[in-house]
């Protein structure tokens, strides 16, 4: 677990055959309805639409890794609005972990929702149709791409995502990514 003045991380590890991940675990025309609803949906190169079928590019793969974060803020009276700034150093570490991962083992990783960590506070070269400035480096999230994370977290890291209240940050932040590859 690592420690930080104003929060605590830990880490949890599945792993899972793909096939079963995909039939168990994927809800695309349930999900996909939520991307709908984002300001992010079209705009940026790791969110939906994708110009391939997104199964297309795990096909092949054999088994899943699935990493998940627990964040746990000290101040318990933190806005939601916090919630970015504690994920965001987390996030950064675990996307640079996931790319030197996804290498190793010949696989394709998919890191978290929201706005790219490469391109920070810049819009996305997606929303005026030019290529992406990171394509060694973005990745969509499982979200993206029809995954249900909630029951991911639940039933294969054993952690409860738990929602804010009353504009609160939760008693934790979850962070849930995953690597497609193929056993060695």
């Amino acid at each position: 677990m690592i420690e930080d003045k104003t929060y605590s991380v830990e880490r949890y590890t599945a792993e899972i055959d793909a096939k079963v991940y995909i039939e168990g675990f994927r809800r695309a025309d349930y999900f996909i309805k939520f991307c709908q609803q984002c300001g992010n949906y079209g705009r940026r190169y790791g969110c939906p639409p994708f110009e391939e079928e997104p199964l297309a590019a795990i096909e092949g793969y054999d088994r899943v890794r699935i990493l998940g974060v627990k964040i746990t803020p000290k101040d318990m009276s933190l806005p939601l609005e916090a919630a970015n700034d504690l994920m965001k150093p987390v996030i950064s570490e675990l996307n640079e972990e996931l790319l030197e991962t996804e290498k190793s083992l010949g696989g394709m990783c998919y890191g978290f929702v929201g706005t790219c960590p490469y391109c920070g506070d810049a819009a996305c070269a997606r929303i005026d149709s030019k290529p992406c400035r990171h394509p060694d480096k973005v990745r969509p999230s499982l979200e993206a791409i029809g995954f249900d994370i909630s029951k991911t977290s639940k039933d294969l890291l054993g952690l409860d995502i738990k929602w804010s209240q009353d504009g609160l940050i939760p008693e934790y932040l979850t962070l849930v990514c995953g690597i497609f590859y193929k056993k060695h």
